[in-house]
């Protein structure tokens, strides 16, 4: 039996969700500012008896809040020394692509520009393609203005997250090839797992010591578990 725990916290949603030989189990909660205090709270909620029988633990890496990312690396780095457990790390881009799949926005052959709000007048973006069910990656996450926006191509794109709150600022090429928009998918724990689950089958996992946040920012870094202050 396959056991997985997947943790989200890199957008205003924080969420956690459990795989159990087919079956899942999931919370999510629209929270700004409120993950670490809510965290731990779902995890209990979601596993009352502790992560003994887990087999992997997975997580939102980025990009998204820093600080977001910080609590679920902080979180999943904690469990994993605690158990020797491993990691599995996801993209957040990648998972919003998983997510607007099973929520019917996207579909098989469509070209997806998943993005999320930097929060500084940036957006973060990547481009993947529908392949057999399997979201896979066509350009690598980048954070840019979004007047410099420039998927690669002339396909037309679902268009999906956060960053598109930026639309009206974007190219008029590149909106033009918008066959749908939805702004309002979050990444969520539950489409972490579809990833996770690969990742896992295929021994491409992490220890403790290599969670590590996706920034995509060259600036920022990451610190070890003993090396990080209290989490907002």
């Amino acid at each position: 039996m396959t056991s997985i725990l997947a943790v989200d916290t890199s957008t205003e949603a924080c969420s956690v969700a459990l795989y159990r030989d087919g079956e899942v189990t999931a919370l999510q909660e629209i929270a700004p500012r409120r993950h670490n205090q809510l965290l731990l709270a779902m995890l209990r909620e979601l596993m009352p008896a502790g992560p003994d029988a887990l087999d992997a633990v997975a997580y939102g890496s980025g990009p998204g809040s820093f600080t977001g990312l910080r609590i679920a690396a902080s979180a999943v780095q904690g469990l994993c020394f605690a158990t020797g457990l491993p990691a599995l790390p996801v993209s957040t881009l990648c998972c919003q692509v998983y997510g607007a799949i099973r929520l019917g926005q996207a579909g098989e052959g469509d070209y997806v520009l998943s993005t999320v709000d930097a929060h500084i007048g940036e957006l973060y973006w990547a481009l993947y393609r529908i392949d057999k069910g399997r979201a896979v990656e066509i350009a690598a996450a980048q954070a840019v203005k979004p007047g410099l926006l420039a998927p690669s191509g002339s396909d037309a794109l679902i268009a999906i997250g956060g960053g598109l709150k930026y639309r009206d600022a974007m190219p008029p090429a590149v909106t033009a090839r918008f066959n749908a928009a939805h702004p309002d998918l979050l990444p969520d724990a539950l489409d972490v797992l579809p990833e996770a689950l690969r990742a896992l089958q295929e021994r491409r996992v992490q220890s403790a010591e290599q969670v590590c946040p996706v920034y995509v920012r060259d600036e920022i870094s990451w610190k070890k578990l003993d090396q990080q202050g209290p989490q907002a």
